[in-house]
């Protein structure tokens, strides 16, 4: 079965690449940087609809998204949550948090702007992030 990415998820982020578990997406809100992690396999809503292996895969995953966003970009705290309101599959966000961002202390959600970057920002902070994700075992490119 060939994955499927939910309509707005693709609308709304840059595929980067692939982990051995998880499709990485880099978000095109103006805030963060803002990774969010999909398990290729589809109609899943739920971690626990994960077989056990594979939850200990996404925690391994996700630990390594928040360590690098983290090292990397400095953030004052990292976000993760798997909210799926409005989007059903299965997703989790990893957010780098700065204590001058715009929805500080606050969450994201409703506290933003909804400003998304130009292409050329985008385009330039996928290339950065594809180049250090590259240090995760089982990291793959797709541009």
């Amino acid at each position: 079965m060939n994955f499927m990415l939910h309509s707005r998820l693709a609308t709304d982020t840059t595929v980067l690449g692939d982990l051995p578990l998880c499709r990485v997406l880099l978000s095109k809100e103006a805030l963060g940087p803002w990774l969010i992690l999909v398990p290729r396999k589809n109609d899943l809503r739920e971690i626990h609809h994960l077989d056990q292996s594979e939850q200990y895969q996404l925690i391994n995953e996700s630990s390594a998204v928040a360590a690098l966003l983290e090292n990397d970009y400095k953030a004052d705290k990292i976000n993760v949550g798997a909210l799926g309101n409005l989007v059903p599959q299965l997703h989790v966000h990893h957010i780098a948090r700065f204590e001058n961002d715009v929805a500080w202390p606050g969450p994201v959600w409703g506290n933003t702007e909804g400003t998304q970057r130009n292409a050329e920002l985008q385009l330039a902070l996928a290339e950065e992030l594809r180049e250090e994700l590259s240090a995760i075992t089982g990291f793959v490119t797709i541009s």
